[in-house]
């Protein structure tokens, strides 16, 4: 249950192998479904069966070096921020830099000649940096996932001790003051950028929280409307929602018509009109009208919980691409430290290079490295890719989805509401006994209780020829892939469907639907439907990137491979039961990546069967559960923009891995060798995770063809 989830928000997390250092800590605990998230500085998890307590749980958090803030409390991080200690080193850090580079240029200023005076200035950045990145690094290092903080760290604080005994031996050569005090202070710049940027892969979480409605109007037994908060709000509960107001939950109307716009959630534009029997999303926005609505999702339930929650979960589940970078980064630091080491014990015994020169190759080394790149690369680049399909009304679940969907070669579609509209239309109705009105009347009954979107089609035709003629039933069962099939108070058997239901099934039932009463033909219904004018440009659009599209459907193989001739689609499977439906994205599955695409009701255990899973269900609580990608809007052209946002997702991942590769494996070597000076790796090491989160957040802004 949702109430059994245990909620922290947890000041002092960098980066990933923060997160990994916590996340460790509680699994050992013997806690559940722990999640840990830098990004959003969340902490979450399932007591289970752990005997731990949560005030144990916030004293752990606290011994690795990370901060639980109170709900509407502060800790000590709210006035010592990041931003004052930056500006605190760089206060003191400026001169000793200026003072080195006029040094380089002939120039003494003599106060700074003084070593004391150096050890003055350098005291408040080193301090500040031994502080901020040793508990981060010892943090880490109780974790068992050593950061980047752990080189920053050890770089930082052999300068400043190697300089200390060269000023109690009053030696110049030993002394390195500037290059202590700008390592921590060219850092925390970084760092200070790295968490500005970070924000902005957010973004999006925050722009669907803003979205929450803070109120609703409760219709009391009776019919006073009260106002309260939505958390107090049961399902079942009726609202009243007026024009210029939000849907404050989940629903349906039960009485009166809006107009309402949804473009928030589903990023559909239109207004969309809607009356009694409808859906609505919470905290889409009424443009005109008002009605009364009963609530059918409260909490972490709703739509809009559940985009949220899909949004900050997302980077969790990891695509194949980034495992190889997360085992590299567990060994980086370790490795690092080895080949500083060597650096200065090579460069001084083999070499013979001076032990001050040979130090300051291992410590540039050490600051030059950088795990971090490797560690952001995926999470900033799936949070920011994740956000843009929400914010289109595409939900996925997830950066491996994300991954596999870029690479889909067979695209699976049903048919019916799908590639066609779904609103089906009577053509012709043959009726083989005098009394239509209790045909009709049958017909609307029956199809009262399916959900295929030819039966609510019909029921609502029928709604309208019935006349209100009475017709009592028993029991009602609905036959997937067959029809419907109920029995009335007098022991009479009324079935409707395809012609399977009948003893002797045409030939060619074309698309007709049979209506039998103790096995007697009653009626023949013809109907009609018509293929979504997007579909076709869609299909296009799959066969230009290579994926090969294949239509598998109920329905009669006449009328399905004639809307396969309309789209250009090659590959038909038609007839199919929703067991045979399974077999078949099962085969085409294994031999190649297979999504199916379909209503995400019908068609949720081949959903669920497939690579991945692609419904086109308005906001269907079974569509959520059961596929790996939700278009909310229902929109079959929305797939171009799934498509086109993983894939480009998946090649900034690329490009942030290589990146976060190519510069350690190119700025490793150059520093051993001496060619960089300790100040100069700090620099760049401090821009190397800005330009991986960078790349990301321009992934916002791309244009996607």
């Amino acid at each position: 249950m949702a109430e059994d989830i245990i909620e922290l928000k947890v000041e002092g997390m960098t980066c990933n192998n923060c997160a990994a250092s916590l996340n460790r800590f509680l699994e050992r605990k013997g806690v559940e479904d722990v999640y840990v998230n830098f990004q959003t500085k969340e902490v979450r998890y399932r007591q289970g069966n752990s005997a731990i307590s949560l005030e144990d749980v916030k004293k752990g958090i606290h011994k690795l070096g990370y901060s639980v803030v109170e709900e509407g409390g502060r800790t000590a991080r709210d006035w010592w921020t990041l931003e004052r200690k930056l500006l605190i080193s760089a206060v003191f850090a400026l001169p000793l830099l200026l003072h080195h580079l006029l040094m380089m240029g002939g120039i003494h200023l003599p106060l700074l000649d003084n070593f004391w005076w150096q050890l003055a200035f350098c005291l408040p950045p080193f301090v500040i940096g031994f502080t901020h990145f040793g508990r981060s690094a010892l943090a880490s290092l109780k974790g068992g996932v050593p950061n980047m903080d752990v080189l920053i760290f050890v770089g930082g604080t052999a300068a400043f001790i190697y300089s200390l005994i060269g000023t109690l031996m009053w030696e110049a050569s030993y002394i390195f003051y500037e290059t202590s005090a700008t390592i921590f202070t060219l850092v925390l710049v970084g760092n200070w950028m790295e968490h500005r940027a970070i924000e902005q892969t957010t973004t999006a979480i925050g722009e669907l929280a803003k979205l929450q409605v803070k109120k609703a109007s409760r219709v009391t037994a009776s019919g006073t409307i009260v106002a309260l908060d939505p958390k107090e709000v049961q399902v079942g509960d009726i609202l009243q929602v007026n024009e210029g107001d939000q849907a404050p939950l989940d629903g349906v109307i039960t009485q009166g018509e809006a107009s309402v716009d949804e473009s928030m959630l589903t990023g559909e534009s239109i207004p969309v009109d809607k009356g009694p029997g409808d859906r609505v999303i919470g905290s889409s926005l009424l443009l005109n009208g008002n009605f009364r609505m009963q609530v059918t999702a409260t909490g972490r339930d709703t739509v809009l919980s559940q985009m949220i929650e899909l949004v900050k979960t997302a980077q969790q589940d990891k695509p194949d691409i980034q495992r190889l970078a997360d085992r590299i980064s567990a060994i980086f630091v370790p490795v690092v430290l080895s080949i500083a080491l060597l650096t200065l014990l090579i460069g001084h015994f083999a070499f013979g290079l001076p032990f001050q020169k040979a130090l300051m190759n291992a410590i540039a080394v050490l600051v030059i490295s950088c795990p971090c790149a490797m560690g952001l690369a995926t999470p900033t680049a799936v949070m920011v890719g994740v956000g843009r399909l929400a914010r289109n009304g595409i939900l996925v679940k997830g950066g491996q989805t994300l991954e596999i969907f870029s690479r889909i070669q067979n695209m699976v579609f049903d048919k019916t509401g799908t590639l066609t509209t779904g609103q089906f239309k009577i053509k012709n109705i043959t009726y083989h006994q005098s009394d239509e009105r209790r045909v009709n009347a049958i017909i609307y009954k029956l199809e009262q209780h399916s959900s295929h979107p030819i039966a609510k089609s019909l029921a609502r035709e029928m709604e309208r020829r019935q006349n209100g003629l009475q017709l009592d039933l028993e029991s009602v069962e609905e036959q997937r892939g067959v029809g419907v099939a109920a029995r009335d108070t007098a022991g009479n058997e009324y079935r409707i469907g395809s012609g399977r239901i009948l003893a002797h099934p045409p030939v060619d039932g074309g698309q007709s639907l049979y209506l039998t009463e103790n096995g007697e033909l009653l009626a023949t219904i013809e109907i009609a439907d018509e293929v979504k004018p997007a579909a076709r440009n869609v299909i296009a659009y799959l066969k230009a990137q290579g994926i090969h599209p294949v239509i598998l459907s109920g329905d009669h193989r006449a009328k399905t491979e004639e809307v396969a001739a309309e789209l250009g689609i090659g590959k038909v499977y038609a007839e199919q039961l929703p067991e045979q439906k399974l077999k078949v994205v099962e085969a085409l599955s294994a031999e190649a990546p297979t999504a199916m695409v379909g209503d995400g009701i019908n068609d949720a255990p081949a959903l669920a069967k497939a690579t991945v899973g692609v419904s086109l269900s308005n906001a269907s609580q079974v569509a959520i559960q059961s596929a790996q990608i939700v278009l909310l809007n229902g929109k079959i052209e929305y797939l171009e923009k799934a498509w086109g946002i993983s894939r480009h997702t998946v090649i900034t991942i690329r490009q942030n891995l290589f990146w976060a590769f190519a510069y350690n494996i190119v700025a490793i070597p150059v520093a051993a060798m001496g060619f960089l000076n300790p100040m100069w790796g700090a620099l760049f090491m401090a821009f190397s995770d800005v330009v991986v989160i960078g790349n990301s957040i321009r992934l916002k802004y791309k244009r996607i063809e």
